[in-house]
């Protein structure tokens, strides 16, 4: 363990220069500093024109994803003392493009959203006169797991399907449609299963997990990609042998 410490942070002003290089802040830390601790250090008292994205400081906004040594982390709970090293190199999120130093752009994310209709479409009209559609706590546990996705975007930057193509729908999106699928008071599935099922949605996914090993919040992606994948090849299936009524039950 060591009380020093070394950023080698990725450096992108595209105001003023055309290309990105690595620029290096030596700081002495206290033991309970997290990354984004060191970051705002430097930020406060080293180097001003530094940038890049926080908010909450506890896990819950999930705005301060970066790669720390090469893996996608929250920088809000990466502890500068668990690296053995003293040099730790920060840099923006993987497969993402970059607006300046380690500030991302999640355009693409977020015009990929919509698509899968993430909010729930009840069966039926429901009217305030109704009262509440309630739920028991093993309907609830049913699709919880998937609800807990802060939009992080780590999962994206460990994806090695999206590194390579970024047509891919994408972990987060994906199993936020399974989230809808899975709650008792949703009746959308069959509405959509276009975005699910086509080309760039679930099959696309080569199942390496690591989407799941890099979340924050134990959502597990791949999980949730290889149930939409059953689920609607039973869909399917039933189709073939039920034309009126099997599919997208």
């Amino acid at each position: 363990m060591v009380d020093r410490a070394i950023l080698e942070v990725y450096r992108y002003l595209p105001d003023e220069e055309t290309e990105s290089r690595f620029q290096s802040y030596e700081i002495a830390y206290q033991d309970d500093w997290v990354v984004l601790d060191a970051l705002n250090y430097v930020k406060a008292e080293v180097d001003s024109t530094l940038s890049f994205r926080w908010s909450c400081r506890m896990g819950v906004c999930g705005s301060c994803g970066m790669m720390v040594n090469g893996e996608p982390k929250l920088t809000c709970e990466t502890f500068v003392r668990d690296y053995d090293t003293e040099t730790i190199k920060i840099e923006p999120l993987a497969h993402f493009p970059v607006i300046r130093d380690l500030v991302i752009n999640m355009d693409d994310f977020m015009e990929k959203l919509p698509t899968v209709s993430p909010w729930l479409i009840p069966d039926e009209e429901r009217s305030v006169e109704d009262g509440e559609f309630l739920q028991t706590p093993a309907q609830v546990a049913h699709y919880q797991r998937f609800s807990m996705c802060i939009n992080c975007m780590l999962c994206y930057s460990a994806c090695p399907v999206y590194g390579l193509d970024s047509s891919f729908t994408g972990p987060a999106v994906l199993a936020l449609a399974e989230r809808y699928n899975l709650d008792s008071r949703d009746g959308g599935k069959k509405e959509r299963a276009d975005a699910i099922t086509a080309h760039e949605g679930i099959w696309e996914c080569t199942y390496v997990g690591e989407c799941t090993q890099v979340c924050p919040k134990g959502v597990d992606p791949a999980g949730a990609i290889q149930m939409l994948k059953l689920s609607y090849s039973l869909d399917w299936a039933k189709s073939l042998v039920m034309p009126k009524g099997g599919g997208g039950a």
